[in-house]
């Protein structure tokens, strides 16, 4: 990868070494794909004739804690993009801070959320001071990587689609004086959608256009704005996201080709975003509101060229097609497909009821006023990030309970341990059963995930944000316990001595226990959650994500690398509904579709 001079943007075309240089990228997060899997996923990439991987870099991973950075194994960022050097492709690193990326809260941690007054992406002297602190940090991480170190990275975005959000003129001057302050020195890059594009600048920072369609005029447009500069596409759509209770995304590959053949011809470069999406694992979805909150599913399979497990689509051959027209070689082979198989369905053994494994919770917080988990006093008092929250309190009477939209997101609500119904954005009241003498009220609100993107993002914060009434009169007296399920609570969970296998006696919400027996090398598999109702699902201690009956997910991804042979236990959370088993499949199955290119522009932003 020896060349003299990087990344140059001072014609119409780009210049590497001096030299025409056209980007053909691809987006890939290492944060989605378990490592096991990087080297395959970046195989299969320059396999397809691409030169160049995309990635963001989520903040909230990295820096879980405040001053508490991750840079190992799963995060191990330097040496995913040492991986890409090593397969000969150029990267273009996405350090955000804030990176949308359907992920929670944008990526940013939600620690900063503690603070009442915060405005994000912004120059809020708070967030300037956090944001300070974490570059100080990832850039001596990155920094040998740069193309100038003998690295492999071309080229840096400043933030992400900022233009959609514009609150601050100052902002992404700071944010590049983060980068160059700090030794950076590669060719900078904003990118926004044609909305986006009239106030997401910077003064000498190349601008890129994100789309999906060749309508408005687009290049043209970043071309009128921007004379003797080279145009690209920095994020091509190559299918869609989705969200829970609706139809799964699909862009068909014809149409797909159609676009990516024409913005080739006209000399633009390109980064299909995305490439493969693999997974949002665990509680790290985000979510959309424009006026109606929709949490994102776990699976982030896009309906992208290289399918949530890794598989070469007919967009993938497709592309593969075109790609290596603008080739002088034969492009490398295909890597096999990894293996995958059914196993055979597995019975629940043992089941152990929430209230049953309070005990195992660090020590709950005792409030008179509910507190919004973000500002709860745990986890080295950064609050509560991910998960569920569990609010008690007593209570001396029926009646009805509103919650005056208070709940974030969605409580299942309970008096002494009875299920009495959900509250969440739309449903603000229920009426409680007539109760003498002093009865145990419980809400266990769900965290559904973050907005990632819009106006909303400073108004994230989860739990019970505000009062809630119950006849009128605001609940007071709370005992509250952060259910954020991490490793810690996992193994106490399995190692408890509580844990029942009399199914008649089992009770939801609850943890619900299985083993599967695998033989010979483990391969990947899809979990089937038929029959079950919402929860989260645990294979050896890895979460896995979320499930709902709604949909349109109902199967979720489980990585080979993630099983061993023998026994493996799995451990499901449920708030609703139980079965007696859980199945596996080769395949997911999606279920009805939306054709993404047949919906209006502004349904899809």
């Amino acid at each position: 990868m020896s060349c003299t001079e990087g990344l140059r943007a001072s014609s119409s075309q780009f210049t590497l070494g001096g030299k025409p240089f056209r980007i053909l990228g691809g987006s890939v997060h290492y944060f989605r794909v378990p490592q096991a899997y990087w080297k395959d996923r970046l195989m299969k990439m320059k396999a397809c004739g691409l030169n160049t991987l995309t990635t963001y870099v989520p903040w909230n991973l990295h820096e879980p804690e405040r001053g508490t950075f991750n840079f190992q194994g799963q995060l191990d960022l330097r040496a995913y993009v040492g991986l890409a050097a090593e397969m000969d492709l150029w990267v273009i690193l996405r350090p955000g801070p804030y990176i949308c990326a359907e992920w929670d809260l944008g990526g940013l941690p939600s620690w900063l959320l503690q603070d009442e007054d915060m405005q994000l992406r912004t120059t809020h002297p708070q967030f300037v001071d956090a944001v300070n602190l974490y570059f100080d940090k990832l850039v001596s991480v990155i920094k040998p990587l740069m193309f100038e170190e003998g690295g492999p990275i071309l080229a840096v975005q400043i933030e992400n689609e900022y233009g959609s959000y514009a609150k601050d003129e100052k902002y992404l001057p700071f944010i590049k004086n983060c980068l160059q302050s700090r030794g950076i020195n590669e060719l900078l890059m904003t990118s926004d959608n044609w909305e986006g594009l009239r106030y997401g600048g910077v003064e000498g920072v190349l601008k890129t256009i994100n789309l999906q369609r060749l309508s408005f005029g687009a290049i043209q447009h970043l071309a009128d704005m921007q004379p003797q500069k080279p145009l690209m596409v920095m994020e091509y759509w190559s299918g869609w996201f989705d969200v829970w209770g609706e139809h799964h995304h699909v862009f068909h590959a014809e149409d797909m080709l159609a676009v990516v053949s024409e913005i080739l011809e006209r000399g633009v470069s390109i980064n299909l975003y995305m490439f493969h999406g693999g997974t949002s694992f665990g509680f790290m979805n985000g979510a959309i509101d424009f006026g109606a909150y929709k949490p994102q599913v776990t699976s982030y399979d896009y309906d992208a060229p290289l399918s949530e497990a890794g598989d070469c689509t007919l967009k993938y051959q497709l592309l593969r097609n075109l790609f290596s027209q603008y080739h002088s070689g034969t492009l490398p082979e295909v890597p096999s497909p990894q293996g995958r198989r059914a196993y055979d369905p597995v019975v629940i053994q043992q089941h152990l009821s929430l209230w049953d494994s309070l005990h195992l919770i660090d020590k709950p917080c005792r409030s008179e006023l509910p507190v919004n988990m973000e500002n709860l006093p745990v986890n080295n008092n950064n609050g509560q990030s991910y998960g569920y929250t569990l609010y008690e309190t007593t209570i001396s009477s029926g009646g009805t309970l509103n919650s005056r939209n208070n709940i974030r997101d969605r409580a299942l609500v309970f008096v002494d341990r009875q299920y009495c119904g959900i509250l969440d954005y739309k449903t603000h009241e229920l009426t409680l059963p007539d109760a003498k003498g002093e009865k145990v009220m419980s809400l266990l609100v769900e965290n559904c995930g973050r907005v990632n993107y819009g106006k909303a993002i400073n108004e994230q914060r989860k739990g019970i944000v505000g009062d809630i009434l119950l006849n009128h009169v605001p609940l007071r007296g709370f005992t509250i316990f952060c259910l954020d399920m991490k490793p810690g609570f996992i193994k106490r969970l399995i190692q408890s001595g509580h844990w029942k296998s009399d199914s008649q006696s089992s009770s939801v919400p609850g943890f619900f226990q299985a083993s599967l027996h695998v033989n010979g090398p483990p391969t990947d598999t899809f979990l089937r959650l038929h029959g079950w109702g919402k929860g989260v699902v645990f294979v050896n201690g890895q979460n896995l994500g979320r499930h709902w009956f709604i949909g349109p997910q109902h199967f979720l991804y489980l990585p080979g690398p993630w099983l061993r042979t023998g026994e493996n236990l799995i451990i499901v959370f449920e708030e609703q509904t139980a079965d007696e088993k859980l199945l596996f499949a080769e395949n997911p199955d999606h279920g009805k579709t939306t054709d993404v290119y047949k919906l209006p522009f502004c349904t899809l932003l």
